[in-house]
């Protein structure tokens, strides 16, 4: 499984970060929006944050316009679904946005496609389970502000495969991210806490 084009879902914050990162690490990139001026001002974010990393001489003018070559934009989210390897939500931490979200990866994404949650504190897991392929969905935890803060946070999810995780592991490398991985855990309330403590459950 390889991810050469990324589709990022919102461009508020962390969405315009992600793409910024994601355009920078040489892959296709869709930045989608519903809203025109969101769309707007994402990417004048992005062209600053570019142009901020050559004037500190941590960019090259060079890298930089390959970049913003790399950047499209769109406004709808079944088109951009259609676009990407590797889908990423970063809409607002609401449960029910984030599962709608994963709704339209499932029923519009190119065959083969990762869906990923930039999801801080939900189950990915649950996400996961309204898909028909919960083995291609992750967590991917970005943190703000993105162009500063490399630090990506992979959250393999109950069903994620070992081939979704190495192909998040070495996008989240080719975006310059410093890369952990952590599963996720779900709340367990045994009816017996004892009986599981025996078998080795904590």
């Amino acid at each position: 499984m390889k991810i050469e084009s990324i589709a990022v879902i919102g461009a508020g914050t962390i969405g315009r970060g992600i793409a910024y990162a994601a355009a920078l690490g040489g892959f296709r990139t869709v930045l989608e929006d519903v809203s025109a001026s969101t769309l707007e001002e994402g990417m004048a974010y992005i062209r600053a944050s570019l142009d901020d990393g050559v004037a500190r001489a941590k960019l090259t003018a060079e890298a930089r316009d390959l970049a913003l070559g790399c950047i499209s934009t769109s406004s709808v989210v079944e088109e951009a679904c259609r676009r990407g390897d590797l889908l990423i939500e970063a809409v607002p931490e609401d449960m029910e946005t984030k599962l709608e979200i994963f709704t339209l990866f499932d029923k519009f994404a190119r065959p083969g496609a990762i869906f990923a949650s930039n999801t801080s504190s939900l189950s990915v897991t649950e996400m996961a389970t309204i898909t028909f392929c919960p083995e291609r969905c992750i967590g991917m935890h970005f943190f703000n502000p993105v162009p500063k803060m490399k630090l990506l946070e992979i959250v393999r999810a109950l069903e994620t495969s070992e081939e979704t995780l190495r192909a998040c592991v070495e996008a989240g490398g080719r975006m310059a991210e410093k890369v952990v991985v952590v599963k996720e855990t779900l709340d367990y309330y045994p009816a017996d806490p004892c009986a599981d403590w025996e078998r080795g459950v904590s």
